[in-house]
C-alpha cells in the first residue's frame, strides 16, 4: 500500500525529485543526525522529503532495495517507501526497513547511536528485540565528504550561482599561477 503524506506535511516539506537530489539528501541527513552514512543504502530515489521541524523524512524509490551489511553480518531490507523521523544519533517510528534475525523478517522501529558515542549502533524492532552492532559496519565504503551544514535545506538559485562564481574565480586563480 503506498505511503499518502497528507497535504499539510508536505506544504510544509522541503521535497527534492530525481535519484542524485535523493542521495545528496539523504546523505547530508545521515550526516547531520550523526548516523553511519551507508545506513540507506537506496536505489532509484525518486522522490525525498524533510519536514524540519519535526524532523520527519521520506524516500520514495522505483523498487525495493535488499542489502547485505558483511561487517555486521545482516540482511536488511528497504521498501519501496521508506520513512522516519530524523533527531541527532537516531532514527525514530522508521517504517519501510526490515532485518533478517535468524530465519525471519523484522520490522525495525528505531536505530540510533550512544551519545556520547562509544562506537555502537542499535537496531530495535517493535517486540522489543534489539541488537548493538559497531558503527564502522554501516559507513559507505565510497561516500563522499558531505559538509553539514546545521540543517537539511535546499539549494536556491542564488546559492547556485553563487557557488559557480566561487569555482569560476578559483579556477581562474590557477590559471593565473601557471
Amino acid at each position: 500500500m503506498p505511503m499518502l503524506i497528507p497535504d499539510d506535511v508536505r506544504a510544509k516539506a522541503e521535497i527534492y525529485t530525481g535519484d542524485a537530489a535523493g542521495q545528496e539528501k539523504t546523505r547530508l541527513m545521515l550526516a547531520e543526525t550523526e548516523l553511519p552514512s551507508g545506513l540507506l543504502p537506496l536505489k532509484d530515489i525518486i522522490e525525498c522529503g524533510y519536514v524540519e521541524e519535526t524532523g520527519f523524512v521520506w524516500l520514495k524509490q522505483k523498487k525495493r532495495v535488499d542489502h547485505y551489511f558483511a561487517k555486521a553480518g545482516r540482511h536488511v531490507s528497504y521498501a519501496t517507501e521508506v520513512s522516519a523521523i530524523a533527531e541527532k544519533g537516531r532514527l525514530k517510528k522508521i517504517s519501510g526497513v526490515k532485518a533478517k534475525e535468524m530465519l525471519i523478517w523484522v520490522n525495525l522501529h528505531e536505530i540510533c547511536v550512544d551519545d556520547p558515542p562509544t562506537g555502537k549502533l542499535h537496531c530495535k524492532a517493535i517486540g522489543g528485540l534489539s541488537r548493538s552492532f559497531p558503527v564502522e559496519a554501516f559507513e559507505a565504503t565510497d561516500a563522499l565528504p558531505v559538509p553539514v551544514t546545521g540543517r537539511l535545506k535546499k539549494k536556491t538559485e542564488k546559492e547556485s550561482a553563487d557557488q559557480k562564481d566561487e569555482k569560476k574565480k578559483e579556477e581562474e586563480a590557477v590559471a593565473a599561477k601557471n
